[in-house]
């Protein structure tokens, strides 16, 4: 049974006629203790499907755990990772599903043109940041603000070599919501110390980053 109807594929593949460069995506997952690894897999294949410049590659995480290690993939999976000409820190923990699905076509399409999207004045902060940042975005499926702050996370990460930004699928890595007291989505967690809730736009995304490195 596929995942995408006949229309969602149309709809992607006119979608896709703007993907402009190659776009590497990478699955870590694994066959036991993983709801949704099959799931997610089903979902990267249909999608490759759709354009000849995105390639998946899936990897079992035990089995590549030095390649998990440098990705610092730590036991999330399945873990995605998109990459262009280089790793831009661009992570999704969990299966990307529902309002989720969005996000992952987005990031495809912000990869592909090898360009954030973002404001002028947005890059030009995010080309003064000198330390690393890790944004941590949670959110579920059946949330429909989710996928924009999870989106401008991701092009923040995409603008700047210093920033990692991992989307997390709440449901599945409860351990992680209990951990930053995730009680409403999306909630953004920035270096464990920063964190709001909600989908800020992005001038306030940003003054969350640099509030985060001071």
């Amino acid at each position: 049974m596929s995942f995408l109807s006949e229309s969602d594929q149309k709809e992607i593949r006119e979608m896709f006629k703007e993907l402009v460069h190659p776009v590497k995506i990478i699955n870590f997952t694994q066959a036991l203790e993983c709801t949704y690894c099959r799931e997610t897999r089903q979902i990267l294949e249909e999608v490759a499907q759709l354009s000849d410049k995105i390639q998946v590659e899936f990897m079992n995480f035990l089995e590549n755990k030095e390649k998990a290690d440098q990705y610092g993939i730590e036991n999330q999976i399945p873990a995605i990772i998109l990459e262009g000409e280089k790793d831009y820190g661009i992570r999704y923990y969990g299966i990307p599903s529902g309002y989720e699905f969005s996000t992952l076509i987005e990031d495809i399409l912000m990869v592909s043109k090898r360009d954030s999207g973002l404001k002028k004045d947005t890059r030009d902060s995010l080309a003064t940041i000198t330390k690393p940042v890790n944004i941590r975005v949670f959110v579920t499926p059946t949330c429909p603000y989710c996928p924009s702050a999870a989106i401008t996370a991701h092009r923040m990460a995409m603008e700047s070599d210093m920033i990692k930004a991992e989307v997390i699928e709440s449901i599945e890595f409860p351990f992680l919501a209990q951990k930053y007291g995730v009680y409403g989505v999306p909630k953004v967690v920035i270096n464990d110390k920063v964190s709001f809730e909600g989908a800020l736009p992005e001038e306030m995304f940003l003054d969350y980053v640099l509030k985060a490195i001071k």
